[in-house]
């Protein structure tokens, strides 16, 4: 093959249709080709297949990662002083651990600088949620993100740079072509862009379960070690937690009632599973940040933390820092309340055999908490709250859960939607049953359950 051919879109495609290995700049021809519309989406759709039913190969994961990284900016966090440490979840159910952890690990002096997208789905993302707050604001200036970390040691903004819009692309043509699933192209797609994002070290929440894209733990350490070794290579610190989500994490779903659940765990009053992450990923990234002499001693330091108050006010800082209001923390009457509320109740008595997070995601969705457009408007009230969750035993007319909205169709639509799931997994107990016996499996099932860490990769 010349030179010429190297640079030949067709070319490209057949090399990887055959199983063959792609160069660097073959790879490079491709991702500035696509990203500057010279490329057309059925060529790019045709290499996307390829590389999804051949495989890509250590190397090719390594060039399309880099190269999707400088097709935008390259943040410079230089000028904050310190070990830089993010983290990145792959998205869950119920996932507000940033607004936990973050404070937790700023209080000791390890520089948090995070940009967030807004989210689409289930519910908003890290920002969204912040917003919720009265005043809150996440749309800083590079100056002022700069100096607000070195200042009280945290800012999370909304995504001001273009970074790596190459994914951008990529994955929306991904999204509609059947390729997400490909461990290669999810690794590039997510490691460019925290890559991009220019911290020092980075810890990678990777889900597993009905709510996650990687259904086993199996195949999310798969992806957890393969983005490990990316980030390494790029000379990073990275760590990888694999955490379940086969029921949503914690028991808040939505906006600002999850910011609501972050603040009370920052109290010590949090559900033990969101409590169990944010403490594991604290420790770790209070560790990497130096300021621990192990992710053991580094846990110690976290739940110290909350004891003491310092993580809270940490993040009242934090809110204050940013334009929020900090009284919030103590009244959360401050919140802007919805205009519907429902209770779900059980039908029946018996134990909760399983909470589908998928399911209870949607709900929440369609009670208005999340968005299927980036230009759809989120209602920050909406969501749902769990009351009872696997292997709970319910006793019938039991509140199981409750579902707010500012519409009323959507949370009647949404309420009947989270009783039919939980009507669905409740397991009655038969008339002649060992109740010893089966208090015994519902509680050993509970406790697998509630068991979030499946794994850590890295340490």
């Amino acid at each position: 093959m010349n030179a010429s051919e190297y640079m030949n879109m067709n070319a490209i495609i057949a090399k990887k249709r055959d199983g063959l290995r792609l160069t660097k700049k073959e790879i490079e021809f491709f991702i500035k080709g696509y990203t500057a519309d010279e490329i057309p989406d059925y060529q790019a759709s045709a290499l996307l297949m390829a590389m999804y039913l051949n495989g890509l190969s250590d190397d090719e994961i390594f060039e399309l990662t880099d190269a999707m990284k400088n097709s935008g900016d390259i943040v410079d966090l230089s000028a904050i002083n310190g070990i830089k440490v993010d983290k990145h979840s792959t998205g869950g159910v119920g996932d507000k651990t940033t607004l936990v952890i973050a404070p937790i690990v700023a209080s000791f002096g390890v520089p948090i600088a995070k940009m967030s997208g807004r989210g689409l789905g289930f519910t908003g993302g890290t920002v969204d949620k912040m917003e919720s707050i009265p005043g809150m604001r996440t749309d800083l200036s590079a100056e002022e993100f700069i100096k607000q970390v070195n200042d009280i040691g945290m800012a999370v903004i909304g995504q001001t740079a273009e970074v790596a819009p190459a994914d951008k692309k990529l994955y929306a043509l991904r999204d509609v072509t059947g390729t997400v699933g490909s461990s290669g192209l999810i690794t590039s797609s997510i490691m460019s862009k925290k890559l991009a994002s220019g911290s020092d070290a980075i810890v990678l929440d990777v889900k597993c379960g009905d709510g996650a894209f990687m259904k086993t733990k199996e195949e999310a350490a798969a992806l957890g070690q393969m983005m490990v070794n990316i980030g390494r290579k790029f000379g990073k610190k990275m760590v990888a937690v694999i955490s379940d989500m086969n029921q949503p994490l914690g028991n808040a779903v939505g906006n600002s009632i999850e910011v609501k659940e972050a603040i009370e765990t920052l109290k010590g009053n949090g559900p033990s599973d969101l409590t169990e992450l944010s403490l594991t990923i604290a420790g770790i990234m209070i560790y990497l940040g130096e300021k621990a002499d192990s992710p053991v001693d580094g846990r110690k330091m976290a739940e110290n933390a909350i004891k003491d108050g310092s993580a809270l006010a940490k993040f009242a800082e934090f809110v204050a820092a940013q334009g929020g209001n900090p009284s919030v923390i103590n009244d959360m009457s401050i919140f802007k309340p919805a205009k519907y509320r429902i209770g779900i109740t059980s039908r029946t008595e018996g134990y909760i055999a399983d909470l589908p997070a998928k399911n209870i995601g949607l709900a929440s969705q369609h009670a208005g908490a999340g968005r299927l457009t980036k230009e759809d408007e989120i209602d920050m009230t909406a969501g749902v709250y769990l009351y009872k969750k696997t292997g709970d035993f319910v006793q019938k007319g039991a509140l199981l859960a409750e579902v707010f909205s500012n519409d009323k169709r959507r949370a009647e639509a949404a309420a009947e939607e989270i009783s039919e799931v939980y009507g669905s997994n409740i397991c009655g107990i038969a008339e002649n049953a060992d109740l010893s016996e089966e208090k015994e499996s519902m509680g050993a099932l509970k406790e697998n359950k509630s068991s979030i860490i499946k794994a850590v990769i890295g340490l």
